[in-house]
């Protein structure tokens, strides 16, 4: 059976430490990544339909795994918005994928962002990391000649952790290039 070399280092070396570190009594207590959900909002597909298609294609490249629509929840006559209107794109990752995007993420991507210093340690309180990224581009998935727009999209990683100390003791052990933080 084949296995990531994340997901290999999480069992050998994050658990073991993160025992260690926050000093669980079984290996069920530690945290572990259980999805990443990559979304993009594409609010200017209320215009121009052929957005959200290469949007589509670019998303499914970049997970390896075929992404899905998102569609409005109301009417909002501002953004000439109506309800159940396509808006957004997403796609869940979980188990091998999962690893080998986080893998591709860390060593590939994020190093191709210019001027790159660090992603920001901000959690969401429940032990939950959302990256935004403001370029597509940056995923060498993404052929340069057939992007129609460059858009942003969010990745957020979704753990088992209980706080955010110990998410982000997870997140940090996996590889993810955090700027220096005060702890």
């Amino acid at each position: 059976m084949y296995r990531s070399a994340l997901e290999k280092k999480y069992k050998d070396e994050i658990v073991p430490a993160m025992m260690k570190e926050f000093s669980y009594s079984t290996v069920m207590q530690v945290p572990r990544l259980e999805k990443i959900v990559i979304n993009q909002g594409v609010g200017q597909a209320i215009a121009d339909k052929k957005l959200l298609e290469f949007g589509l294609k670019e998303i499914t490249d970049i997970a390896g795994q075929k992404a899905v629509q998102t569609y409005s929840k109301k009417d909002i006559s501002n953004f000439k918005l109506r309800k159940s209107m396509p808006i957004g794109i997403m796609v869940t990752l979980r188990k091998e994928r999962m690893y080998e995007f986080l893998e591709r993420l860390i060593s590939v991507a994020l190093p191709r962002i210019r001027d790159f210093k660090g992603i920001n340690a901000k959690l969401d309180g429940r032990g939950n990391y959302t990256l935004g990224i403001t370029e597509q581009i940056i995923f060498p998935e993404i052929d340069l000649d057939k992007i129609a727009k460059i858009m942003g999209l969010q990745i957020t990683f979704v753990t088992t952790a209980d706080s955010d100390e110990e998410a982000l003791a997870l997140l940090k052990n996996f590889g993810l290039p955090f700027k220096n933080t005060k702890n």
